[in-house]
């Protein structure tokens, strides 16, 4: 126990906890699942250039060369942590111990829980941000601003054909291993504590009438419309657009292990 009295959730503050309300403090992060119903994303993979590699922890290599990343704009309308959009960037790595993985150098959420839950739990360095997901004409567009009016990406895709299983199972294998570093600087009289976290998303497509799976592809276009010095996103360089999806799905999110830690 760590108040003197009364329940205690899992987060801070323990009488009124940010998230994990039903858990207690000392329930290992691996039991809390983030659930997700009723999404939306449009999915951009690129091939980028070794620049990339500077992105990278130690302990974890780029899968391939030439090296591949992918943007990711979703609107989540409802989860276990409050409806809310996001933005990351993914580079495909290997992780310590030589298997795929998806780094993460940057993400952003327009929701407090949602920001302190993947911090906290996975070291996933989330930020506030503007970010917006618009579908007008025969368009879905999504965009990212921070602060308002500094528009950091333009995301817009035309979808009019339908991508094959294969190519998804390629692109977002089932569980999608992902990866960041929790870091909690060390503060006198105590321990810091940095580590490389190996998470995961589990993905389930929706299906339209005839049991297809609502995942799209067509013309589309990326752009760093400004650079910042402040949220470096374009630090991942967009050398090809190589896919360009929208899909509907289901997710839950959960944690596998800590692969390596560091001294810092």
């Amino acid at each position: 126990m760590v108040l003197r009295g009364g329940k205690e959730g899992y987060s801070i503050p323990f009488d009124s906890p940010l998230y994990g309300a039903g858990l207690s403090p000392g329930t290992p992060a691996e039991k809390l699942k983030i659930e997700y119903r009723n999404c939306d994303c449009l999915l951009a993979m690129v091939e980028t250039d070794r620049s990339v590699e500077a992105l990278l922890p130690e302990g974890v290599e780029l899968f391939s060369d030439p090296p591949y990343a992918g943007l990711w704009i979703s609107h989540y309308s409802f989860s276990t942590v409050g409806e809310y959009y996001e933005f990351l960037s993914v580079i495909q790595a290997k992780d310590a111990k030589g298997e795929l993985g998806y780094y993460i150098p940057y993400i952003y959420v327009t929701n407090d829980a949602a920001m302190a839950a993947g911090r906290e739990l996975a070291g996933a360095p989330k930020k506030l941000a503007h970010i917006e997901f618009l579908q007008e004409y025969d368009l879905i567009q999504a965009t990212m601003e921070r602060p308002r009016g500094k528009r950091l990406l333009t995301f817009t895709l035309k979808p009019d054909e339908r991508v094959t299983p294969e190519l998804v199972n390629s692109i977002l294998p089932r569980p999608t291993p992902l990866l960041s570093v929790r870091h909690l600087p060390p503060i006198r009289g105590g321990d810091g504590l940095t580590q490389l976290v190996k998470w995961y998303g589990l993905i389930d497509f929706h299906r339209d009438p005839q049991g297809r799976e609502t995942i799209w592809t067509g013309p589309a276009s990326v752009t760093y419309d400004s650079p910042s010095v402040a949220d470096p996103i374009h630090r991942i360089p967009v050398k090809e657009l190589v896919a360009a999806l929208y899909f509907q799905f289901d997710m839950t999110l959960g944690i596998i292990e800590v692969q390596k830690e560091y001294r810092v």
